[in-house]
């Protein structure tokens, strides 16, 4: 793609009132434009990345047999009345009326939803289990939103509900959305830790949250250094230098952000809601359930936090915006301009995503925003580009490669 087609309003100077680095990228970038407080527009660069986490995400749980659904935003207060949240949810949630005076909600999460998609459809052990997701946006009213996207008032989740006729079936299906989920980090480049949680106004038995390490992390995590072991200090109140409970390590301290959730439900909405089946020996049972959120919005900004290096971006490969920055230095109409252009749409026809900056601007705002922009390759034509040189930077290891066109052509950009 043509660089001045594509809608990324950098600004010059850093703005003033972002406080973490990944606030800082995502506004001074262009990704992001502040509507209200915690109300975000995805402009081209951001919404770039997000469809590319939704398809890692999509990609991991269609393998498990998840089916994708879209469900509604506004919800009817009457099905939040069934399961008994609507008065204790409190404040963050999003209530509004219609011209007929109905109560509805702004989604902050959908288990009353799926519940009743659900309960008029299943009504034998022979439907179960059953995975159903979504990916939306979902709208809670905090009352401090902070960071950017971190804590917002309204932003893009994906939600996964699990039903099945007992807690061997869901216990099975905990542990496949689990691995489920750390694929999907994993892609993603991130360094993490599962530790166990509260689950809160979702509810349910057991929870554990994936938490991206990070200084801005609004929770303190206790992990060992040589095991999966982690947990938060307020539930487990072990002291740096502890030996870690599962005898391998030593217990370290670090800052996490909270980025996927998972629960297991049991039967909270399915006794309050009637969600019920017919099990082999002919008795009517309570489905039991389980539920599995990640915060693709969010996602962003915790890969932006592990991916700068004062304020330089490098997106992980299967995120990033595109694969190739290709940056020529002659003005469009010169020859060394053409040639450059040459080797871009050879590129493109070989299926790599390029970014080619024919913007009229100068080589310093050109590499200004290529760091912003954070693509893993760089390529470069100068001087050389008459003689059929380009420069080659990877960013990942710094390295700087003059090539051929043709050996550019040959290149693995991966």
């Amino acid at each position: 793609m043509k660089q001045s087609l594509l809608f990324v309003p950098t600004l010059r100077e850093m703005p003033k009132d972002a406080e973490i680095s990944s606030h800082k990228i995502l506004v001074k970038g262009g990704y992001i434009k502040q509507h209200a407080a915690g109300i975000y527009t995805y402009l081209p660069l951001a919404y770039k990345i997000i469809k590319k986490i939704e398809n890692i995400v999509r990609d991991e749980l269609d393998k498990i047999g998840c089916s994708e659904l879209l469900m509604p935003a506004m919800q009817s207060k009457d099905l939040w009345m069934e399961s008994g949240r609507w008065e204790v949810y409190g404040k963050e949630l999003v209530r509004l009326k219609d011209r007929h005076d109905r109560e509805f909600a702004l989604g902050p999460t959908h288990e009353e939803v799926i519940t009743s998609v659900v309960r008029d459809s299943i009504n034998s052990y022979k439907k179960l289990p059953l995975a159903l997701y979504q990916i939306q946006n979902k709208f809670r009213d905090e009352f401090r939103p902070r960071f950017g996207l971190m804590r917002g008032r309204e932003f893009i989740m994906k939600d996964l509900y699990t039903f099945h006729v007992n807690e061997e079936s869901l216990d099975e299906w905990y542990l496949k959305v689990k691995q489920a989920y750390i694929n999907i980090l994993d892609r993603m480049g991130l360094t993490y830790r599962i530790v166990g949680a509260d689950s809160g106004q979702i509810g349910g038995s057991a929870s554990e949250e994936f938490m991206v390490l990070c200084d801005i992390g609004e929770d303190l995590i206790a992990y060992s250094d040589e095991s999966d072991f982690a947990n938060n200090v307020e539930l487990c109140k072990l002291n740096e230098g502890d030996p870690s409970p599962d005898g391998k390590g030593t217990i370290k301290h670090a800052k996490g952000i909270e980025v996927g959730h998972i629960f297991k439900l049991g039967t909270k909405y399915s006794d309050s809601m009637k969600l019920n089946f017919v099990d082999v020996d002919g008795v009517k049972k309570p489905v039991v359930m389980g539920c599995y959120g990640i915060g693709i919005s969010r996602l962003i900004m915790a890969i932006l936090e592990q991916h700068n290096l004062d304020l330089k971006v490098l997106w992980p490969s299967e995120v990033s915006p595109f694969k190739i920055h290709f940056i020529p230095m002659d003005k469009e109409g010169s020859l060394g301009y053409e040639k450059g252009f040459e080797v871009y749409q050879s590129l493109l026809n070989k299926g790599y995503e390029v970014l080619f900056d024919d913007r009229n601007e100068s080589a310093g705002v050109k590499f200004n925003d290529a760091d912003l922009i954070g693509c893993k390759y760089r390529v470069i034509s100068g001087r050389k580009i008459s003689d059929g040189i380009l420069e080659v930077r990877n960013l990942e290891d710094n390295s700087v490669s003059m090539m051929t066109i043709e050996e550019v052509l040959n290149y693995s950009f991966n």
